[in-house]
């Protein structure tokens, strides 16, 4: 089939390779000049089973509660005018229960192992390279009621196979010892030693390169503006490049636009709940290579996680739900640096902290819509929230099985079926 894939970050880019290795002919439409620069541009850089317990879980209504006045909260809910916004919010309460978070943890567990899986054997099979490291990742907790409240999430992560392990300060520092700063501090760890870390960008230019060399076509520049459709089929895609119109037609459709997809979705009568959580970025150039971490870390209580990128300290998190807004938080940026530089004072040029910002698609559960909709042609890859570099090969090897209509290899609940 002639697949048109929308979107070109790292999940609309996986999906084209992994559709064009099954025989497709496959465009990429994509607003912007290359492919990887909204989202997938300067995320935190880890590739983590282990960051598996979802945002809406027992503990965070109490916690978005007391962050409401903080204007540097871990995840900030400006409450807008904005019929979305509350539908999100709401579905969001509903999943904070027991029994619900620890399915939304099976969800992304599952999926989190075999997309790594995935990745390992891409970067073998088209030779990406993409400044990565094998070191695992540690979490690590300065709050001691922080890290009693991840001892049952990592329990259940471990009985799916995430081989996340229990650590005290004394280990933490033996695998980690740009964390000795603070060794005082650390009322507990954990340690998953087969995660992953890397340039999210890097890798989904690089493997765009690879999809043109196999045939897979890139159309940049080209805003798109609807769907044309009727009955079950989408019959085109309406769209406008250097101030021309044009619909362009396939037989099948993949929807990775991460959080616009679902004001495109809604255009069409589909209702997708996502919703843009604004996160924040900082990158620094190493000061210390002794002082420098290499392990990937993640500041459970600050929502922060660290990645090594060859000569560079990337530091991610915190969310805001404030509409589309990509306006760059000065006070946001400069607590992921001034938290940073607490914990580590001599790994980083701290005063040379690059700041970005970008809109990740969150959806209520934190678990993605990968699947079928309700039209015959036209799929879903989208909604993965933080994950997105985490989870983009195995939902797009996923949906690749899924169009050419097999059985996904993953127990995972997918849209449609």
């Amino acid at each position: 089939m002639h697949i048109l894939v929308l979107g070109a970050g790292v999940v609309g880019t996986t999906t084209a390779w992994f559709l064009q290795k099954q025989g497709h002919q496959v465009t990429v439409i994509d607003r912007q000049n290359q492919a990887g620069l909204e989202t997938s541009y300067a995320n935190g850089g880890q590739v983590s089973v282990s960051h598996a317990e979802p945002w809406a879980n027992p503990s965070a209504p109490l916690k978005v509660l007391k962050w409401l006045t903080r204007p540097d909260a871990p995840l900030l809910f400006r409450p807008r005018f904005d019929p979305a916004q509350w539908r999100w919010a709401i579905a969001f309460l509903t999943e904070c229960t027991s029994a619900k978070a620890a399915h939304n943890i099976r969800q992304m567990v599952n999926l989190g192992s075999y997309s790594r899986s995935q990745l390992q054997a891409l970067r073998k099979d088209a030779d990406v390279e993409y400044d990565h490291l094998e070191k695992g990742i540690i979490h690590f907790y300065t709050n001691p009621a922080e890290f009693d409240g991840a001892i049952e999430p990592t329990r259940i992560m471990q009985e799916l196979g995430c081989d996340r392990q229990i650590i005290d300060a004394d280990r933490a520092i033996e695998l980690e010892p740009a964390l000795k700063p603070i060794k005082n501090r650390i009322a507990g760890a954990t340690y998953t030693s087969e995660d992953e870390s890397g340039d999210a960008l890097m890798f989904t230019q690089n493997l765009a390169k690879r999809c043109v060399e196999a045939g897979v076509e890139f159309r940049f520049g080209t805003e798109i503006l609807g769907f044309e459709h009727a009955g079950d089929r989408i019959l085109g895609v309406q769209t406008i490049r250097e101030g021309r119109h044009e619909t362009l037609r396939g037989d099948s459709y993949v929807l990775s636009l991460g959080s616009y997809s679902a004001i495109l979705a809604r255009k069409i009568g589909l209702f997708l709940n996502i919703y843009p959580a604004k996160g924040y970025s900082i990158t620094v150039p190493v000061n210390n290579e002794e002082a420098a971490y290499n392990v990937s870390l993640t500041d459970d209580e600050y929502k922060l996680v660290f990645s090594r990128l060859g000569d560079s300290l990337r530091v991610a998190g915190t969310a805001e739900l404030n509409g589309y807004s990509r306006d760059l938080n000065l006070s946001r940026c400069r607590a992921i640096v001034r938290r940073t530089a607490e914990i580590m004072p001599e790994a980083g040029l701290w005063d040379q902290a690059e700041f970005w910002t970008g809109l990740r698609p969150a959806t209520p559960s934190n678990v993605p819509y990968v699947g079928k909709s309700h039209f015959a042609n036209l799929y879903l890859n989208t909604g993965h929230g933080t994950l997105g570099w985490t989870h983009s090969c195995g939902s797009a090897a996923a949906l690749a099985d899924i169009v050419d209509g097999r059985k996904p290899e993953v127990d995972f609940t997918f849209s449609g079926v």
